[in-house]
């Protein structure tokens, strides 16, 4: 093909949890070329989760270089994605002040209750499409203030992860409206900081970065950057938007009433809207993906995560990475696992009760159960999470037409078969790409006028197998699932007294006081 007649390539960057993915995309959605850099999640107190902005920065250079390195066509631009709700305080010459505070982080859980036991708390919710949690970063502003006040005050500018990547990279202090709407701190009805959620936090708004759309597009990179990069100083730099609404773009779930569900670590379920809005009841968020496309839905803490666990307290033997062997235990077990239920809280959990007062528990164990009982049942559990976020999804007046899901978890046939059983409705598994990386791109293809709009996405996407759900085993997960909603509500009392009993309990074992008798 004559270079003249190349298809545009986009890198779509996704600044993750745990890793930066970056990966080439030409306007055919064909992969180029990828690379990911993976850096730690650092918990130095209970409840804390986060990291070093500069390792970041380095693992996100390190990426994109190395995409670059392996391209044989120039690159048309570089389009961002990261995950949603970090904060990052920076002093005026743009420092970090503070570590990046990721959404796992729970430190500021009384801050979030408080909010969420006033009547202004759902208000707000319905206003700014983030739920009253301490995932939020206006909870965690308000633990600033209260606890590192003197710190609070020398802070100029309040950002996220992907804020300060394209400060450094650019020397542009923005935020694009799809990581504002996850802050609690922007109107989603006018796109602008609100008043109230600023007053609340105690903060201005010209400490906050100026407010753009998700397809703007910066000038080019600083002349230190390119150089890292290995990209001319004056490639575009499309700012992009958050990993839950362009996951849903990735999966080619653009279209109201097309579900995109994903579970890695944590786990979601997203419908597109075109217009923004909450239920009554605030049991979803909603957040930009562009000014017609709102992504609506509900997040979980424990998805993957709780395999891991899983691994670690049950089969330690089986090694460090023993998912395949986990799988094929819980494979052993019957479908409902012997009435044994889960609630797979470990990490706390947000969808749909957005409390970040829960504990994980089993449920109705009896002597007849083994260790393959307690890892299905581990794994049920996390579907039947998903459940309810669908269910939410619908009450809040959304329909539901098909469901595209996504994530490290779709590589197994029993998690591929099981979500189809507990959703009760067939599940599209699209082949090989990250969707938020791919939609990362696709949104940068639009920006940069290579492709007519995002809605491509949806014919771009192959799909690879559907799961259509097992009648009987849909039946048995249809009657357990009011008893698993139940169980929630249940135990609140049990959660909120564990709560306060929490800090006095020792954290290392006894030490004997002498040779055993």
């Amino acid at each position: 093909m004559p270079p003249d007649t190349l298809p545009g390539v986009v890198i779509g960057v996704d600044i993750g949890t745990t890793s930066t993915k970056t990966m080439a995309y030409d306007t055919d959605g064909r992969l180029l070329a990828s690379h990911s850099a993976a850096y730690p999640l650092d918990d130095p107190h209970p409840g804390y989760a986060e990291q070093d902005p500069e390792v970041i920065l380095a693992a996100v250079v390190e990426s994109i270089r190395t995409v670059v390195s392996e391209l044989t066509v120039p690159v048309s631009g570089l389009a961002f994605c990261s995950a949603m709700h970090s904060l990052i305080g920076l002093d005026a010459a743009g420092k970090p002040l503070t570590p990046s505070v990721t959404w796992a982080d729970s430190r500021a859980t009384r801050q979030a209750e408080r909010l969420r036991a006033v009547p202004s708390g759902l208000a707000l919710h319905r206003r700014t499409g983030t739920p009253m949690h301490p995932m939020s970063p206006l909870p965690k502003l308000l633990w600033f203030a209260e606890q590192e006040p003197r710190l609070f005050e020398r802070v100029a500018h309040w950002v996220g992860i992907k804020d300060w990547v394209l400060l450094r990279l650019c020397e542009a202090l923005v935020t694009d409206h799809s990581i504002a709407s996850a802050t609690g701190l922007m109107n989603i009805h006018t796109l602008e900081w609100d008043t109230e959620a600023l007053t609340i936090a105690g903060i201005t708004e010209e400490q906050l970065p100026q407010l753009v759309a998700t397809t703007a597009v910066l000038p080019g990179l600083t002349p230190q950057a390119a150089t890292a990069l290995g990209l001319p100083p004056r490639t575009p730099v499309v700012v992009g938007a958050g990993d839950g609404p362009l996951a849903n773009l990735g999966l080619g779930a653009v279209h109201p009433g097309m579900v995109a569900c994903s579970i890695g670590t944590s786990g979601a379920m997203r419908v597109m809207v075109e217009r923004p809005g909450v239920d009554p009841l605030g049991g979803v968020f909603c957040y930009a993906l562009t000014e017609d496309r709102w992504a609506v839905g509900g997040a979980i803490n424990n998805g993957g995560i709780v395999l891991k666990w899983a691994g670690a307290a049950l089969a330690p033997e089986l090694g460090e990475h023993p998912e395949e062997d986990l799988v094929a235990l819980a494979a052993r077990a019957p479908v409902g696992s012997g009435g044994l239920i889960m609630l797979p809280y470990l990490h706390s959990e947000r969808a749909p009760h957005w409390s970040a007062l829960p504990r994980g528990a089993y449920v109705g164990l009896t002597h007849g159960h083994r260790r393959e009982h307690l890892v299905r049942a581990a794994m049920e559990g996390v579907c039947q999470q998903l459940a309810l976020v669908l269910t939410s999804v619908r009450a809040a007046g959304n329909e539901v037409r098909e469901i595209r899901a996504g994530g490290g978890f779709a590589r197994s046939g029993l998690w591929r078969q099981m979500l189809a059983d507990v959703l009760g409705m067939p599940v599209s598994f699209p082949g090989g790409r990250e969707g938020s990386s791919f939609g990362a791109a696709l949104l940068g293809m639009q920006a940069l006028g290579l492709i007519p709009s995002i809605d491509v996405a949806a014919d771009l996407v192959r799909i690879e197998e559907v799961i259509r759900p097992d009648p009987a085993a849909a039946a048995t997960y249809a009657a357990l699932l009011p008893l698993f909603a139940e169980l929630y509500d249940a135990l609140v009392p049990t959660f909120t007294s564990m709560r306060r009993l929490e800090p006095g309990l020792p954290a290392e074992p006894a030490t004997p006081a002498g040779p055993p008798m």
